[in-house]
């Protein structure tokens, strides 16, 4: 049974910092992409961010430099570092595993989901 676990949200102040992690098992992860997206009240999932098998990475546009994903293939957790933070990255974060392209953060790419995790940024 394929199980993808987020922790790490939180509620934090603008300039703040946040570490996500995504547990995986069920499935042979080292050979996914892993991605983390987002869903704010009233608006479309969208892609964050998404790494590769060989660890080759892609970032939204809002996030590019402020983000960083990363993976720890040995222990099936993948994580997301955000620093900088701002109230528009306010909404649940869900990280999920697809076998298709990795480049384009397109939902549908993506296979198995996870429950999210709220992160909550105040100004």
């Amino acid at each position: 049974q394929v199980q993808l676990v987020e922790s790490g949200g939180g509620s934090v102040q603008s300039g703040g910092s946040l570490r996500l992690s995504c547990a995986a098992s069920g499935y042979a992860y080292s050979r996914y992409c892993m991605g983390w997206f987002r869903q704010a009240p009233g608006k479309e999932r969208e892609g964050v961010a998404a790494i590769d098998s060989d660890d080759t990475t892609s970032y939204a546009d809002s996030v590019k430099d402020r983000f960083t994903i990363s993976q720890d293939s040995a222990k099936n957790t993948l994580y997301l570092q955000m620093n900088s933070l701002k109230s528009e990255d306010t909404a649940m974060y869900y990280c999920a595993a697809g076998r298709r392209y990795c480049d384009y953060l397109w939902a549908g790419d993506f296979d198995y989901w996870g429950q999210g995790t709220q992160v909550t940024v105040s100004s």
